[in-house]
């Protein structure tokens, strides 16, 4: 899941000229209290009160500590509230290393040990039977990138998983993104809470008519404002609802496959700006408004161990075409998003229910070829409650020699 949900957003501090005048004699933020009212950090959202059970025996099971409350935050002084502070977190590029692009392309070792493998859809969607994540080897653990590098998410039923053992699979994959504001699992800044319940308190107020576009139910890919956006996400549901909360992903190797070859053509090469979810202050400009980071990314892009062209772009995320008037940027993209949106057939829709109690269900997908939207049809009647992980994968780049997935497998391109 994103991280929509803005539970840091402040409020125009009371003396905000006097504030600006400091900012701008001293050229550093002044820390006032009022500027920090709502980025108060440690246990301030703390709702443990209403942790579902089967969060709470999981957690108390791993050892988690719950004695100060749940979930926590970043200290108050590590919440950026400036953009160029935000915008430091990770400004420069790291080593990356695609766990996927030397695993046996037959994954032997994984799908041997596997009790049955369920293809749910023709090219999107595969769910893994009979094998515990806590338990994969490294081999494994490889082939298994690459099967979510093809098969865009994969799902395991039944797994009894520790935070610790969730984080340690997402340290496996790649960096593990450390959210500057969001809610994680208490001692475990890379492990983000997805729980609607927490949400609605800090003010998300969804509800039947307004679910759309609130919280994570709306299409989007996670953190592409990042400069190195994520590869693989893990979200692990150990609270799920008797019916409902389910979850679609469609597919970006598909979604450039419906595109004509000219248009196709078109887009290659072409560079987008994608934003953050949270926004600052601009220190150089602290009246004109909160803003998102922003950053620049191709619109094409190719996957590095599949060597597959996705078509990378999503409603939330995605702001203006590069080197475009405003209404050709705004008319293309709205088209690229309903690719997305529309074709029902480049999309998987999955039911999180475990086929026993006392376990969850987890989705590991690759934020690189997809969006994914979290459906609320539940209303917030049942709990609902989950980790996730997000491991940073290599800065975008395009592969103009590159194939599309349909053209790699031999498959009609009509």
């Amino acid at each position: 899941m994103p991280s929509t949900v803005d539970v840091g957003n402040i409020d125009e501090p009371e003396d905000v000229s006097t504030l600006v005048k400091k900012v701008v004699k001293s050229g550093k933020p002044e820390r006032t209290k009022n500027l920090r009212s709502s980025y108060e950090g440690g246990f301030s959202d703390s709702y443990i009160e209403k942790l579902p059970a089967p969060a709470r025996r999981r957690f108390e099971k791993a050892g988690i500590d719950l004695s100060h409350g749940y979930p926590e935050r970043p200290p108050s002084e590590k919440i950026p509230i400036f953009l160029d502070e935000a915008v430091a977190i990770r400004n420069e590029e790291f080593p990356y290393t695609e766990r996927g692009k030397n695993a046996d392309p037959g994954k032997k070792a994984l799908i041997g040990a596997a009790k049955e493998v369920r293809h749910l859809t023709k090219h999107i969607g595969t769910e893994i039977v009979g094998l515990q994540l806590s338990d994969l080897n490294d081999k494994q653990k490889d082939e298994l990138a690459l099967l979510i590098a093809e098969r865009v998410v994969v799902f395991f039923r039944d797994q009894d998983l520790s935070p610790q053992k969730q984080l340690e699979l997402g340290e496996y994959w790649g960096t593990v993104e450390k959210h500057a504001q969001q809610v994680h699992v208490p001692g475990f800044h890379g492990i983000t809470v997805i729980w609607p319940d927490l949400f609605q308190k800090l003010g998300l107020n969804t509800s039947f008519k307004n679910s759309l576009g609130t919280g994570t139910s709306n299409w989007h890919t996670d953190l592409t404002h990042e400069l190195q956006p994520p590869g693989i996400t893990h979200l692990h549901n150990d609270t799920i609802p008797e019916v409902g909360g389910d979850t679609i992903w469609a597919s970006g190797y598909a979604a450039y496959d419906k595109l004509s070859p000219a248009f196709q053509q078109f887009l290659e090469g072409k560079i987008a700006v994608y934003i953050s979810a949270h926004q600052y202050i601009n220190r150089e400009s602290p009246l004109s408004g909160k803003q998102n980071i922003e950053r620049e990314h191709p619109i094409i892009r190719t996957h590095p161990a599949t060597g597959w062209k996705s078509l990378f772009v999503n409603r939330s995320m995605t702001r203006r075409i590069v080197g475009l008037k405003k209404e050709e940027s705004d008319r293309i993209l709205e088209y690229l998003f309903g690719v997305f949106e529309k074709n029902l057939d480049i999309q998987v829709r999955f039911n999180w229910k475990p086929t026993k109690e006392g376990v969850g269900t987890s989705a590991l997908w690759d934020n690189r070829v997809s969006q994914h939207f979290a459906v609320w049809d539940f209303e917030g009647k049942e709990p609902r409650h989950g980790t996730r992980v997000s491991s940073l994968a290599e800065v975008p780049y395009f592969d103009p020699n590159s194939k599309s997935q349909r053209e790699a497998l031999g498959l009609s391109l009509e």
